[in-house]
């Protein structure tokens, strides 16, 4: 057990982080767990908060098997090697991005109402999670995020496995983590509460953050 609960490990995390205070980040939390974590972050560096949300393309009758994944401006990452093992078939593929990229807009409405999407090219982006496990959706997230050309571009996550951690650091500028452990089985083993974050709080979190930054 490393953390007490997310809003603790966000602190920690923006430790981390210090560099950036003056720097006026562009922080994309991953609802909703994310959120809680980037909070306090945000709190301590300045800049701007907002979402990034990133979903799954599940297996045909296996919908937890996660074969790719899709970002909310249309990014698509497959797992290539799975795809041609399970013979999944174009069409299925297509249709599944699209229900998940609907997925992603519905969520980023109930969240963000009608604000427009952050600019992302020519800033500096902090991307934070509660956490990584196999780190596909978060590879897909940072690589639809590269494609927007940020000038600098950062992961940080209070904890992951160490094999998952290297294979995201070549994705970004720089990462930052807190603990690395070997045996590792999921994310919320780490924290003492990991009691899910609501919706409320991701819509409190942002609208905290909006008005500091007087925005509506």
């Amino acid at each position: 057990m490393f953390f007490d609960n997310r809003r603790h490990a966000g602190e920690l995390l923006a430790e981390k982080l210090a560099a950036f205070r003056d720097r006026s980040p562009l922080i994309l939390a991953v609802p909703r767990g994310g959120v809680a974590v980037a909070l306090p972050v945000w709190r301590s560096l300045g800049g701007v908060l907002d979402l990034l949300i990133t979903r799954k393309i599940g297996a045909p009758y296996q919908p937890e098997l996660a074969i790719g994944a899709v970002s909310g401006e249309g990014f698509v990452m497959l797992n290539e090697s799975l795809v041609a093992q399970l013979r999944v078939s174009r069409p299925y593929l297509d249709r599944t991005a699209k229900a998940e990229q609907a997925e992603i807009e519905r969520r980023l409405r109930l969240y963000r109402g009608d604000r427009p999407a952050p600019e992302i090219n020519g800033k500096v982006v902090i991307l934070i999670d509660d956490g990584v496990a196999t780190g596909f959706t978060l590879m897909a997230a940072l690589k639809g995020l590269r494609r927007q050309k940020p000038d600098e571009l950062a992961l940080a996550v209070p904890v992951g496995p160490p094999d998952t951690l290297a294979r995201l650091q070549v994705e970004v500028d720089a990462l930052y983590y807190l603990a690395a452990p070997q045996y590792f089985s999921a994310v919320g083993q780490f924290y003492r509460d990991f009691t899910q974050t609501t919706d409320e709080e991701v819509i409190a979190a942002l609208k905290e953050a909006w008005e500091m930054n007087g925005e509506r």
